[in-house]
């Protein structure tokens, strides 16, 4: 068995192994809103960002915030069901149970990329222009990572849900946010309800995912 110098590190992995995807949660909180505002706080603060660019932006919201969001969502899918975008049978069937299991959780994390911010470093080091965006969407994901950890390791169960961009011009009205904020993802957490959830996960082979030299 590997030893680690730091016992922090142990620790960390183990969080890392056990964070899983729950859909089943409850609008309920082990911890203080206020805790709950430093992880995301910290994640903004210390994730890093490509040339320290700091791109990512962040909305945290809880209770009835948290839930004006999914039935903002509800309200845009009944739209495209109206307009024949969606089938109403898969939207009664599938996706609307889905929706109202997110709103039955405590709160939401909304992610933002603002791209417009990368105008400057993209005009001076010309030759990687095109990297600066890609960069920016990895830093974001490291913070959902991150708050995603942390949100568990405080006894929240969490999914991490993408309707962009379906939903965006509603959520940049709903909550007065800059045009330049692209929304990325949504992370939904609470108190996980289903004893049997999540399932077992399956890994493919590490010997066909990683290599190591010079050991």
């Amino acid at each position: 068995m590997s030893a680690f110098k730091n016992p922090a590190t142990s620790t960390l992995l183990d969080l890392v192994k056990s964070r899983r995807t729950y859909y089943g949660l409850k609008a309920e909180s082990p911890i203080s809103d206020d805790a709950i505002q430093r992880i995301v706080e910290d994640s903004v603060l210390h994730v890093p960002s490509s040339f320290n660019t700091q791109t990512s932006r962040v909305v945290l919201l809880l209770k009835d915030e948290h839930k004006k969001l999914w039935d903002l969502t509800i309200k845009v899918f009944e739209g495209l069901v109206a307009a024949g975008h969606v089938p109403k049978e898969q939207f009664e069937s599938s996706t609307l149970p889905k929706l109202n299991a997110f709103k039955a959780g405590y709160g939401t994390v909304l992610f933002f990329v603002d791209f417009e911010s990368l105008a400057a470093i993209k005009e001076k080091f010309a030759i990687y222009a095109d990297k600066f965006d890609p960069f920016a969407t990895e830093s974001v994901a490291m913070s959902q990572y991150l708050v995603w950890l942390a949100l568990e390791a405080e006894g929240f169960g969490a999914n991490l849900q993408h309707y962009t961009p379906l939903i965006d011009e509603e959520v940049a009205k709903a909550w007065d946010l800059p045009a330049s904020w692209k929304l990325d993802a949504q992370l939904v957490f609470g108190v996980p309800q289903n004893p049997s959830e999540p399932a077992e996960k399956q890994f493919q082979p590490l010997e066909s995912r990683f290599k190591v030299f010079g050991k």
